[in-house]
């Protein structure tokens, strides 16, 4: 299509899919032809290296005059990738002027959602007085004492419960490890709209939107739980992680707010990010 002599394509998004520098090197063959009339061009989160980096900055010296923008974020350029492509913003022969390699690193060219990882912890002010953390804020155990804590008007008084100090925004990924009898994983604790969680147990997992529960089949429970936002495109998943990563459920939705990670732990139970 790029290499067509009839070619109308201006814009192209191929972001978070696993296209890596193979990938890009048959696109930059196209890039090159002169018919090549592309303006616009996303590969964010394809797992890109400073290799794919090198076939584009190739394409750009072959053919300097119609790209003008490049979205290479969330992939791992390095940065002779970096300097490589930031060359072409200087060049007054070559019309990119809009180049974009933010949230890049090492972990973005990991297969699937761990490319999307992110580092969360929890917040004192919001846990339960029966909830105690530990681990740098990144474990939470519920027991039968309450704990002498603050008062704070963002501290849940009833259900043992508490937030992420972060907030998700753009596309996320965390896992987390629960034992004892249970753990609610949640986007605030499903009882409205906009919340959403998976309640985990010994011997099933459910899933809670708008105060409705419906129970989830899996082969296995694990105690292990990886979590997906991707907060533009309104996705939310969670999955099983052992030796293998198992889809539990997903949600297609419409996220009109700030999400923070949360958990109610059980009693004599406990929750910790990995």
């Amino acid at each position: 299509v790029l290499q067509s002599s009839k070619s109308v394509l201006r814009e192209l998004d191929l972001s978070n899919n696993d296209l890596q520098d193979s990938g890009v090197k048959l696109l930059s063959d196209g890039l090159k032809s002169p018919n090549c009339q592309l303006r616009i061009l996303r590969l964010s989160g394809c797992m890109v290296t400073e290799e794919g980096c090198g076939y584009v900055s190739s394409a750009l010296s072959s053919n300097p005059s119609n790209l003008r923008e490049l979205d290479l974020s969330y992939n791992h350029p390095g940065d002779s990738g970096v300097k490589l492509l930031s060359e072409k913003l200087e060049d007054p022969n070559c019309s990119l002027d809009k180049l974009n390699v933010d949230h890049g690193g090492e972990i973005r060219i990991t297969r699937g959602p761990r490319k999307w990882v992110c580092f969360l912890s929890l917040d004192p002010k919001t846990a339960n007085t029966q909830l105690i953390l530990s681990e740098e804020n990144r474990k939470a155990t519920c027991v039968e004492n309450i704990q002498t804590y603050p008062d704070h008007p963002e501290r849940f008084d009833h259900w043992y419960q508490v937030l992420c100090r972060e907030s998700v925004c753009g596309r996320c990924y965390w896992e987390l490890e629960w034992s004892g009898d249970g753990v609610d994983i949640s986007c605030v604790f499903g009882y409205n709209e906009q919340s959403w969680r998976i309640s985990c147990s010994p011997c099933s997992y459910s899933f809670i939107h708008n105060d409705i529960w419906t129970r989830l089949t899996v082969k296995s429970i694990s105690s292990r739980i990886g979590v997906f936002v991707d907060h533009s495109a309104g996705t939310l998943s969670f999955y099983s992680v052992s030796d293998t990563m198992s889809l539990i459920h997903t949600v297609q939705t419409t996220f009109t707010q700030t999400l923070y990670p949360g958990f109610r732990v059980f009693t004599g139970s406990s929750v910790k990010l990995c």
